[in-house]
Formats: C-alpha cells, sequence, structure tokens
C-alpha cells in the first residue's frame, strides 16, 4: 500500500509542475508584443529628435554567422591570453620566490 500511495503522490507532482509549466507559458506568450531594449526605445528615438538617424556600421557582422566566428576567435585569443598570464602568475612567480628565499 505505502508503494501505491508513493507512485500516486509522484504522479500528482508531475500533473501540478506540468500545468504550472503551460500556464506560465501561456502567460509568456500573451504579451501585445515583444519588449524592446533601450537601444530601440530609448537612444533611436533621442536620436531621431535631434535629426541623427542610424548609420550603417563600418564592418557589418550581422550576416550570417560572421558574427558568431568572430566571437569565437575573439573568445580563443582571449583565453590564449589569460592561460598564459595564469600560468606566469602562479608557476613562474612562485618559483622567483622560492629561488629568492633560498638565496637569502
Amino acid at each position: 500500500m505505502p508503494e501505491r500511495r508513493r507512485k500516486r503522490k509522484i504522479f500528482m507532482l508531475h500533473v501540478l509542475l506540468l500545468t504550472a509549466l503551460l500556464f506560465a507559458f501561456y502567460f509568456f506568450t500573451l504579451g501585445p508584443r515583444p519588449w524592446t531594449g533601450v537601444d530601440e526605445t530609448v537612444v533611436e528615438k533621442i536620436a531621431g529628435e535631434h535629426g541623427r538617424g542610424a548609420k550603417k556600421p563600418l564592418i557589418d557582422l550581422g550576416e550570417g554567422d560572421l558574427l558568431l566566428f568572430a566571437f569565437l576567435c575573439a573568445g580563443a585569443v582571449g583565453g590564449f591570453a589569460a592561460g598564459y598570464s595564469w600560468r606566469m602568475l602562479v608557476s613562474e612567480k612562485g618559483a622567483r620566490n622560492t629561488k629568492k628565499s633560498r638565496e637569502e
């Protein structure tokens, strides 16, 4: 009998969670329009009021996967620089300090 009660509790928990998930999904899809960012609501509005419209970017990375590739390259370079610096800070600096303390 306890096994049956346990299964019933688990089933009711799943029903409750599924109902809550469906309600949350339905609630968040009721919005009249998607949320706009600060650029669209504030910056573009003020720039338009002062006669300065949007210009075409110098390097347009918005097409295709070029922006993704640029972030990949920047992450690889940044990771290499951080890893190299970490190696110098931890291992080589520690080795220098121990040599100096031995000499004294």
